[in-house]
């Protein structure tokens, strides 16, 4: 579970800005299962978090600089590639230095990361472990201005002399070390804390953008019946008009692929299954996509999902997925993120969650969660605009922040824990107003109204 994440100058931070998940003890009586233990601490974290902004206050730049983090940790650079980051580009000082650093737990073990990059070399970077008020350092680096990489690894030293190995030879300047034992070394040469982080990046920390699902929908539906019988049930409960889903999976031949798809891509896919049991899906469209399977040769299918309407007693009627409304499309896109996590754990961050969906099934999706998932080690960050969801009847005052930003254009960060307000305050019909910030400011449209009629 995320428990903090510093940000500066990256996109629209200038300045260090910290989301903090951590639990104020002020609220302690509410909510209560919506906060988990630290490992070795007394403090818990939040296990939901709910970003407000206007449009442009740098919602979306937040999860932009976490999936940038996790690229860092987990994905290789060309030589000449740089770094890849987008600095703030409204301050005086296009040179500075953008700072990451990410707590997070996992296997009951409490981790820092972070780096220090510029645009051509990661200067600094660290892997710390913390116990309550002491943390020990399992690798430091740093990257001089004659691209120098020096890693030191006391605190890695049970993962064996092939990681020692590799940290003498420090690997390229603008590629994270993780990212470069990931690349080098098989996996039962990481040691234990290694494995737990790779582990939190890849298969615990996903990151879902606003106009697609985090895995294919298809393949997900057609091999898994608990969450195809999960998400039929999600959506007639969500009055929908989906009374259930049906897949179909039919193979082609090769021929009939090459028909279905441009030749480009058919070699680019033919070229990613050099392995048995490597698959590779490819979407074509709303609710069908082709899945590329090796075994003792190619396997291709074709998989399309359609969704069943009930029109009359016992008629029923099905639709193509592209021919649901845009609401429908996207619910179906989150809800394996609820299956995920309500059978396996981990932890979301869906930017605009209520893109496209109606405000109560914003809050339904969450009140679900919440209600399915109490006590565990699972979490949901959102970022939105859909103000139904300040009640804090759903939601605890620090699960709550806002991103505004300031007069020289800079992201800040703030929760609602930070304001006075009474316990039966109504929170959304004062956020409107404009009272904790973080909403457009309208002025403008009314004098330009205004010089309208004097014309």
């Amino acid at each position: 579970m995320i428990v903090s994440f510093s940000v500066e100058n990256f996109r629209s931070f200038a300045e260090e800005e910290t989301f903090s998940l951590v639990a104020s003890n002020r609220f302690a009586e509410h909510h209560d299962g919506h906060a988990v233990a630290i490992p070795g601490s007394e403090e818990r974290v939040l296990r939901t978090a709910v970003l407000y902004g206007a449009n442009g206050a740098g919602k979306s730049n937040l999860f932009k600089a976490l999936n940038f983090l996790r690229n860092m940790a987990l994905n290789t650079r060309g030589k000449n590639s740089g770094t890849g980051r987008e600095s703030f580009r409204f301050g005086d000082e296009p040179d500075k230095i953008s700072c990451f650093d990410l707590c997070f737990f996992v296997d009951e073990k409490l981790y820092r990361f972070g780096i220090k990059v510029d645009d051509h070399r990661i200067t600094e970077e660290w892997l710390v472990q913390v116990y309550g008020n002491r943390e020990k350092i399992l690798y430091e680096r740093i990257t001089n201005l004659n691209d120098k990489v020096t890693i030191e690894t006391k605190g890695l030293k049970k993962a064996g002399v092939k990681l020692a190995a590799l940290a003498t030879v420090g690997g390229p300047p603008n590629q994270t070390f993780l990212a470069t034992v990931r690349a080098m070394l098989p996996n039962s040469d990481y040691g234990a804390d290694l494995t737990n982080v790779f582990n939190w990046f890849e298969n615990s920390l996903k990151l879902i953008q606003p106009d697609s699902p985090f895995v294919p929908l298809g393949q997900l539906l057609a091999h898994d019946i608990d969450f195809l019988q999960f998400a039929s049930e999600f959506l007639k409960a969500s009055s929908t008009g989906v009374d259930h889903l049906d897949i179909t999976k039919e193979e082609l031949t090769e021929d009939q692929l090459r028909r279905m798809l441009p030749e480009s891509i058919v070699t680019d896919i033919l070229n990613e299954i050099k392995e048995d049991g490597i698959k590779t899906v490819v979407s074509i469209g709303e609710g069908s996509e082709l899945l590329v399977e090796r075994t003792e040769e190619n396997h291709y299918f074709h998989i399309s999902i359609q969704a069943a309407h009930e029109h009359k007693a016992g008629r029923v009627i099905s639709l193509k997925l592209s021919d649901e409304s845009d609401g429908t499309q996207r619910l179906l896109q989150l809800i394996p993120a609820l299956h995920h996590l309500k059978t396996s754990g981990g932890v979301f961050v869906i930017d605009e969650i209520d893109r496209s969906m109606h405000p109560m099934l914003a809050m339904k999706f969450l009140e679900f969660f919440l209600k399915c998932c109490e006590g565990e080690h699972r979490q949901i960050i959102v970022t939105t605009h859909e103000s139904n969801l300040l009640d804090l009847a759903l939601l605890r005052r620090d699960e709550i922040w806002f991103a505004e930003k300031n007069k020289e254009g800079s992201t800040k960060l703030y929760s609602l824990a930070e304001f006075k307000v009474r316990k039966d305050l109504e929170i959304r019909k004062h956020y409107l107003q404009g009272r904790f910030g973080a909403v457009p400011f309208l002025g403008s449209l009314d004098r330009l109204l205004e010089e309208e009629v004097t014309e």
